[in-house]
């Protein structure tokens, strides 16, 4: 295919609201360096990261959760230099967008022409080549360089997953970043069949993909979310849905569990709601979080931890291995995409403003100009 000089694609300005996300078509298209490949992306789907980084959410001066206003407005008590996940200060303009689906459109050298055409699913954890275990010198897509929300991206061809299956390119970019977080969670607390697991933030698309993979392992699930997404939620197969803003979460909860308590939880929520998690726990419990929307600040009474012989983990750079195992999941039909709703990338302030309502269920994706209707459906 040819391949063009300029690209749409949205560019992160710096720190901030909307207004930092700017839509352009004079975007260069990047050339992939040796080892690397230019993909088409046909869309790319929506996170929280995008938001959190877009507003400084990172930074640790920032004590409140991800609200509408500050994610609408920015954090205005974020430190830039600190408002990164990682070691360094995010670099400006970038190009966010973590989740990329779509073919190959061109290799570097020492990557075979063969893949040219290819369709993929990008892992978005970027690994130091000699030493892919070091997570200190791990990036991520979007982050520590250009990501999807674009007509073009290059990333090394080893995260370029060739993926064979009928969904569309909307459906596969649900999965990424959502379904590897869930799966990394689920791989450090060890979840084995038979046990019991609390699920919060369990409609959104770290939770939802938690709940389908908690399942796959045979796990017993109780989903925290609110009451309009109940039936949702069932249909995953949780086999019990609690309301998150209950007057009387703890004793609901313990209601809702068999023998009133629970081996592992998955938590993205934190906030108030964290003494209560960890009281659910049965001793030996594992706890195991990846975000906090809610607040990343919490209450922890060291007499529940000890006393309990609790183990608690967080989870964000996940190991090599599990990304080809999401893969062979979704050729294999064993999960499923959870596709909430699809904009246009020039449309990413709406698809943002939609995203923090939290009315919907799984993923929001965004499919960049260029991308006919057949190629959607």
């Amino acid at each position: 295919m040819g391949i063009p000089n300029h690209m749409q694609a949205v560019l992160l300005t710096g720190h901030g609201g909307f207004e930092r996300l700017e839509i352009r078509e004079d975007a260069p298209v990047p050339r992939p360096a040796p080892g690397e490949v230019l993909i088409a992306v046909g869309a790319s789907g929506m996170n929280n990261t995008d938001i959190n980084t877009r507003i400084g959410w990172y930074s640790q001066t920032v004590a409140s959760g991800t609200t509408s206003r500050g994610a609408a407005e920015g954090m205005a008590d974020m430190t830039a230099q600190e408002a990164t996940w990682g070691s360094r200060a995010l670099v400006f303009p970038r190009i966010q967008g973590a989740d990329v689906a779509g073919r190959i459109a061109a290799v570097g050298r020492d990557v075979s022409p063969r893949r040219i055409g290819e369709r993929v699913l990008v892992d978005p954890w970027l690994r130091d080549p000699a030493n892919p275990t070091d997570r200190n010198r791990a990036g991520y897509l979007g982050s520590e360089r250009d990501g999807g929300f674009a007509q073009f991206v290059t990333v090394p061809a080893e995260n370029a997953f060739a993926i064979q299956c009928d969904l569309t390119d909307a459906e596969l970019a649900t999965f990424p970043c959502a379904y590897s977080t869930a799966e990394h969670m689920l791989h450090r607390v060890d979840l084995r069949s038979g046990e019991r697991i609390v699920i919060t933030g369990a409609s959104g698309g770290v939770g939802s993909a938690l709940v389908q993979l908690a399942k796959r392992r045979g796990a017993w699930v109780l989903a925290l979310t609110s009451p309009d997404k109940n039936d949702q939620l069932a249909r995953l197969g949780a086999e019990a849905v609690v309301d998150r803003r209950s007057a009387n979460l703890g004793a609901d909860l313990e209601q809702s569990l068999p023998e009133g308590g629970c081996d592992v939880v998955a938590d993205v929520v934190g906030g108030e709601c964290f003494p209560t998690l960890l009281n659910l726990l049965c001793r030996g419990g594992r706890y195991v979080t990846s975000g906090a929307i809610a607040g990343p600040i919490v209450e922890l009474d060291l007499r529940t931890l000890y006393l309990k012989d609790l183990a608690m983990h967080g989870a964000t750079v996940m190991p090599p291995g599990i990304f080809a195992r999401l893969v062979k999941y979704i050729e294999n039909q064993e999960i499923r995409p959870l596709l909430a709703a699809e904009f246009e990338l020039e449309d990413i302030h709406d698809a943002q403003k939609a995203f923090l309502e939290k009315k919907h269920c799984g993923n929001i994706v965004l499919w960049p100009r260029g991308i006919s209707s057949s190629e959607k459906k």
